[in-house]
Parts: structure tokens; C-alpha cells; sequence
């Protein structure tokens, strides 16, 4: 039986395209599905939409469409974009306004109820409609906006609702914390984490008024009330395998799978200890583990910004580029876990020296001796994990992506850097034996770059590996210089 391993994105609104942070953690998500399906796991890789809520019952009025109209419509587009990251043919679409899906949820609120963990009561509190969530006075900037949407009037809730006991496991969050101690990576979010919960957690809203807000999920025994966005949303990452009556794919995935969950460092929180308190309030099993990327910044360290005109959509970059272009940039150049730059300059500089003069002049380069020179091809072993490679898979397994891309691009220059001081095109006139030997080594070592280019950057692996299979120089480069 197959070792099982459950990796999931968190789910996007459908209010508007993705931008470059959406294009990181699907990328990166992707990358490490593909890492595991490699290592013969049988992976579980979720992601979907989040279609409830305030901000999509908006939008849809502004155009003039129902709401279901108006996700139907934003999913198509979410679906076109992943494809267009690269993201595996493999992975499981959920969507919150599935029928199933709103059942789960209404199920796991019915556990929760049950356990003693919700009530119901009168509260006035600030609410930013764009991060869909409640905001504390510290948690707004001088002018008592919101700090990631400024300039959107916070609205102002004062009715009765139900509420989740959250105040009640700050202590078994803290339990939880300490017996998993690698269970939010990097290190010091989960350090900014534990002190989070450690300052005290407050009850907080889990319900709206239908007649003000139809567009959610009922509240199980109130027809008078829908569901907050975010208890109906985070139930996807069990309710896409099934639960709670498919017990069978619930235990293979989630009990068995290591469930880890990718999220933007605004989401630690909810995914965290907000997920991980409401399945502790329905006696189920917690997360495994929960990796925070950083943001893509604009040049300057600046939060990228429509209105500030610094804004860069990696539709037009694939356009322009090609998908692995993005895919490089993105796993390659990008931190792991601290906030990183997008700019034009610097990715065009990336994708000439890392593609273009790269991996793409090493094949070309590789491919031309092999044509010219080699009358017997050599054998391609299967590849065989040796020591300078073991880095790559270490860093990997720690979700470091940026580090195992650096030792995968040092494979890369040590391959030229034996060309130019070898020099086979030459030695092969004086020593043809020597020569044809370095040839085939260099072939082999080729391919064996291909087959761990395959989690990163699908396209130019195969790309690779079916050029070593021709046994001929590619017909036109892998990746054409931009000046």
C-alpha cells in the first residue's frame, strides 16, 4: 500500500483574477505534490474556491448578476489560471457552495453545538469586508481603517448571532503547540503564533443575519441566520474527501495523509489556530502541519497595489514568458518564508541568466557535442540519489523550495563550468576517447537534471528528458533570451 500524503491551498474568492501571491502558493503547493507523487506517494492535492460571504454578495450585485451566476463565472476563470501556473492535472477541485460541501459544514457546526462550544448573542463589532473579518482598534491604522484595505469604510455590525467559544482553547492550542513543535513552519511564525494565542483568544462571530446577508450557508435548526464565510470555508479541507460519511478516504488522507495546509502569512491565523480550535470543538484530528509563505512585494518592499500602479499580473507574464518562466521565478528567486520583491527588471533577469543562459544554453550546448561526436549513445541509468543531490531532496522535505532550486541550479553551473574547463568540443580532436567519455557523462548528468527539474518545472523536464531521448540537438532553444 502506498504511503499517502493530503497537501491543500487555502481557497481564494472568486471576486476577482488571482494575483502574484495567489500564483505562489499554487505554484509552490503544486511543487510539492509533484515532489511527493515523485517519491511514490499517493497524494491527495485540494484546492478550490471560497464562493460565500459579504464581499462576493457585493460584487455580484455591482454587476448585475445572482450570486451563484457570478461564481460560476469566477471559477471558470480561477480553473483557466491554474492551468496556466502549471498546476497538476491531478488536483481536486472544491468549490463552497457545493452542495456536499454546505452539508459538511452544517454537520460540523452540528458537532460543535453539540460539544457546547456555540451560543448566541447581542455584539457590536468593526468588520472589513475585504479581509472578511472582525477588526480590533489595534488592528486598524490612524485613520481607523482597516491596514490592507484602506480606503474601504469598515461596516459597523450590531446584531444578534452566534458565537464560537475560541476563548476556551487557548490553553489546549498551547498543549497542542507544544507537542508538535515543528507544526507552523517557518519557526518564527509559529514563535509569532504561539504568542498570539498565549495574549488570549476572544469568542468571535460565526453567523450573520439572512434577511442582511442571504448569500451562505443556513445555520442548522435557524433558518433566520447563514453561516460566517470563514466556519463554512475551512470545513473544505475535509469535506472535499468526503467526510464526514466517507470514512474510508477521511481516514486514508487525513488520518494517515499528514494533512498540510499552505497559506499566505495573513491566513496564519485562521489556518492555525482558528481551524485547529473548531476541530478540537468537533473531536477531530488537528492538522499536521501548516507552511506560510511571505508576500510578493513591489520594488521597494512596497505591498503591491492597483492604486499605486505597481501591481503585476502573472497572466501577462506567462503570455510573454511561458508558464515554467513564472515557475522559476517564483520557487528560484523568491523566499521561502520572508516577503520578496516582484519586478519586471529583476524577473527578466532571472529568467536570462537561470533559463536562457542557464538550463537552456547547458542543453543546447550538451545536446550539440552528444549529436556531433557520439556514434554509441550512452546507457541512461535510472537516476540514483547521490550525495550532491541530497540536498535538494533535504530542503524539500523542510519545504524550503528557494534552497533545493539553488542546489539544482548549482548542478547547473558545475555542468558548464566542466565544459569550459574540460573543453571536450576540443579535447575531442586530440584525445577522442577521454572526450567521448566526458560527452556521454555530461548526457547522463543532463538527464539526471531533467528528472529533478520534474516537481518545478514540469514543461522543461519533459522538455529535457525527451531531448536526451532523441538523441539530437532541440530544433530551437528551451527558452529564448529577452533583452
Amino acid at each position: 500500500m502506498n504511503k499517502t500524503f493530503y497537501i491543500t491551498t487555502t481557497l481564494p474568492y472568486v471576486n476577482a483574477p488571482l494575483h502574484m501571491g495567489h500564483a505562489l502558493e499554487f505554484i509552490r503547493t503544486d511543487a510539492i505534490a509533484r515532489y511527493k507523487m515523485v517519491q511514490g506517494y499517493d497524494v491527495y492535492f485540494n484546492t478550490g474556491t471560497d464562493e460565500h460571504g459579504v464581499k462576493i454578495y457585493e460584487k455580484a450585485n455591482e454587476q448585475g448578476m445572482t450570486a451563484q451566476e457570478f461564481v460560476d463565472k469566477g471559477f471558470a476563470v480561477f480553473k483557466e489560471q491554474l492551468e496556466m501556473f502549471g498546476v497538476s492535472k491531478d488536483v481536486h477541485f472544491i468549490r463552497t457552495t457545493d452542495k456536499h460541501h454546505e452539508e459538511a459544514a452544517q454537520e460540523l457546526w452540528r458537532r460543535v453545538e453539540k460539544n457546547g462550544y456555540i451560543y448566541k448573542k447581542n455584539y457590536e463589532a468593526k468588520y472589513c469586508v475585504g479581509c472578511e473579518s472582525e477588526k480590533t482598534d489595534s488592528e486598524l491604522d490612524e485613520k481607523g481603517e482597516c491596514k490592507d484595505h484602506p480606503g474601504r469604510a469598515l461596516q459597523i455590525i450590531n446584531e444578534e448571532n452566534y458565537f464560537f467559544k475560541y476563548s476556551a482553547f487557548q490553553d489546549k492550542l498551547l498543549d497542542f503547540y507544544s507537542k508538535n513543535t515543528k507544526f507552523v513552519i517557518p519557526e518564527f511564525r509559529f514563535n509569532e503564533m504561539k504568542s498570539f494565542v498565549e495574549g488570549g483568544l476572544q469568542d468571535f462571530s460565526i453567523s450573520r443575519i439572512k434577511l442582511k446577508m442571504p448569500w451562505g450557508v443556513t445555520v442548522p435548526g435557524d433558518e433566520n441566520q447563514v453561516m460566517y464565510v470563514w466556519f463554512d470555508a475551512l470545513t473544505n479541507y475535509i469535506s472535499t474527501l468526503g467526510w464526514p460519511e466517507n470514512n474510508e478516504q477521511f481516514e486514508k488522507y487525513w488520518l494517515n495523509g499528514t494533512p498540510t495546509q499552505y497559506c499566505g502569512k495573513d491566513n496564519t491565523r485562521f489556518q492555525s489556530a482558528m481551524w485547529q480550535a473548531m476541530l478540537m470543538a468537533a473531536e477531530l484530528p488537528n492538522s499536521h502541519q501548516v507552511v506560510v509563505n511571505g508576500f510578493i512585494t513591489a520594488d521597494g518592499g512596497l505591498k503591491m497595489s492597483k492604486t499605486l500602479g505597481n501591481v503585476v499580473d502573472p497572466r501577462d507574464i506567462v503570455n510573454e514568458y511561458g508558464t515554467d518562466a513564472l515557475r522559476y521565478f517564483l520557487l528560484a528567486e523568491v523566499s521561502s518564508f520572508e516577503d520578496s520583491p516582484f519586478t519586471i527588471e529583476r524577473f527578466k533577469d532571472s529568467y536570462n541568466s537561470g533559463l536562457a543562459n542557464g538550463i537552456g544554453n547547458l542543453t543546447n550546448r550538451i545536446m550539440k557535442m552528444a549529436e556531433t561526436n557520439l556514434e554509441v549513445w550512452p546507457e541512461i541509468p535510472q537516476m540514483t540519489m547521490t550525495e550532491d543531490w541530497v540536498p535538494a531532496i533535504t530542503a524539500m522535505e523542510n519545504f524550503n523550495i528557494q534552497e533545493a532550486m539553488g542546489v539544482l541550479m548549482k548542478h547547473v553551473s558545475e555542468l558548464d563550468e566542466l565544459i569550459q574547463s574540460k573543453q571536450p568540443f576540443k579535447l575531442v580532436k586530440t584525445n577522442k576517447e577521454e572526450a567521448i567519455e566526458i560527452i556521454k557523462d555530461l548526457v547522463i548528468k543532463l538527464n539526471n537534471i531533467g528528472i529533478m527539474l520534474a516537481p518545478a518545472l514540469p514543461e522543461t523536464s519533459k522538455k529535457i528528458l525527451e531531448i536526451v531521448a532523441s538523441k539530437k540537438m532541440p530544433e530551437a532553444p528551451l527558452f529564448l533570451r529577452k533583452d
